[in-house]
């Protein structure tokens, strides 16, 4: 089959064959991918957003505001996820000029909530939330809930955010539609469709809480939200956490457990290995001081290095470290596509244009012996130091 394709949409490859723009437009399909036609001139660029945009993007609602929408969320280590991101944007969209978000966050928060639609800001200390369980979350919220009376609650449907949904719907007895995959408008009112199983899907309208599936929306917002954060003058103190019973039991705090037994799948820290690293000595020994799980490539598991329960990438195992740290990788498409869900990919390589360096938010052009030793010495010297200030 022959298509008629626009020649200002090629372009040349470095091997001479002509290479179709990515950048050329496109539409949104209802799936939400960006679906390309040849010989198009209708659609969207994808472009980056530079920091003139999101300067020029203007408020959602400037307020006064009658009604609020409610999402809550889980932070980690201050920071939100790419799920709890989204259901922050369709609650921004779905939003009237009325309607107020409020973001309550269960951690600490240091993102640009504006930047994500949020008007207004409530954030929980982690040093209050570790000390009880998700039932006293739910009475938190269910307080939180009655002092604000949002018209919509909006959660993650994931971990401990969807169990603290279920859990706060029930106990209110409130309408729950979970594992949303999409809100399609119909007239006045939405049309919310949850996944049932594999193969149906349903509709419910109305919900009152809703505990949203990952890309249920796009989190490149046309505006921005206000931004601010809890005002009693306006919205009066925000509820206490509910006081713990004594139950005769003693919190004795927390205890880092040995990353060495951690699944690779469920660890947080992760110290990968390539070929480019031989002492295999002091890459343990930086690992347990960094209290990081181990793991490699192909390449190193190959060789013999590393068992093959280590190997990380689309013949090995997938994981979704918060912070991977690849030291001696190159960056095979294979082992790229074993840490796509990693959300901070850190590299050390005498390459700088190793495919890795694409990938990594932090990419380290040097031996990598020498920089696991030096920083095996900081980490040790940094615990050293706290040692003798306590």
């Amino acid at each position: 089959m022959n298509h008629l394709v626009d020649p200002g949409l090629l372009q040349a490859a470095p091997t001479g064959l002509p290479r179709v723009d990515p950048r050329r437009p496109a539409v949104i399909a209802p799936s939400g991918l960006r679906r390309i036609v040849l010989g198009s001139t209708e659609g969207e660029r994808l472009t980056a957003r530079t920091a003139h945009d999101v300067q020029a993007r203007g408020l959602r609602a400037a307020g006064p505001f009658r009604h609020c929408v409610l999402v809550v969320c889980h932070t980690d280590r201050g920071t939100l996820d790419g799920h709890a991101r989204q259901v922050v944007a369709l609650a921004a969209m779905l939003a009237t000029a009325d309607t107020e978000v409020v973001l309550a966050t269960l951690g600490p928060c240091h993102d640009d909530v504006a930047d994500m639609g949020a008007d207004r800001l409530l954030c929980l200390p982690d040093a209050v939330r570790e000390q009880h369980g998700l039932d006293a979350a739910a009475q938190w919220l269910t307080d939180l809930h009655q002092q604000l009376r949002p018209t919509l609650t909006c959660l993650p449907d994931h971990d401990a955010d969807a169990d603290l949904g279920r859990r706060f719907a029930a106990g209110r007895q409130l309408t729950l539609a979970a594992s949303v995959v999409e809100v399609q408008r119909h007239g006045a009112g939405l049309h919310w469709r949850v996944r049932v199983n594999a193969r149906e899907d349903a509709l419910c309208s109305a919900p009152q809480v809703a505990l949203l599936a990952p890309g249920v929306a796009r989190t490149d917002l046309p505006f921005v939200g206000l931004g601010r954060r809890w005002d009693a003058d306006e919205h009066g103190m925000p509820p206490r956490w509910p006081a713990q019973e004594d139950a005769g039991l003693e919190d004795l705090g927390v205890e880092p457990g040995d990353a060495r037994t951690v699944a690779l799948e469920e660890a947080d820290f992760i110290l990968a290995a390539g070929n480019g690293v031989t002492d295999l000595a002091l890459f343990q020994q930086l690992a347990d001081a960094l209290g990081a799980a181990t793991g490699a490539s192909r390449v190193a598991v190959d060789d013999g290095r590393f068992p093959r329960s280590k190997q990380i990438g689309a013949t090995g195992k997938t994981v979704k470290a918060t912070t991977y740290l690849a030291v001696g990788i190159s960056g095979a498409v294979q082992h790229l596509q074993g840490i796509k869900d990693c959300r901070h990919v850190i590299a050390v390589n005498t390459d700088a244009a190793a495919p890795m360096a694409r990938r990594a938010a932090l990419m380290a052009v040097e031996d990598s012996t020498a920089l696991m030793r030096e920083l095996l010495a900081l980490v040790q010297a940094h615990r050293q130091a706290r040692k003798e200030t306590l």
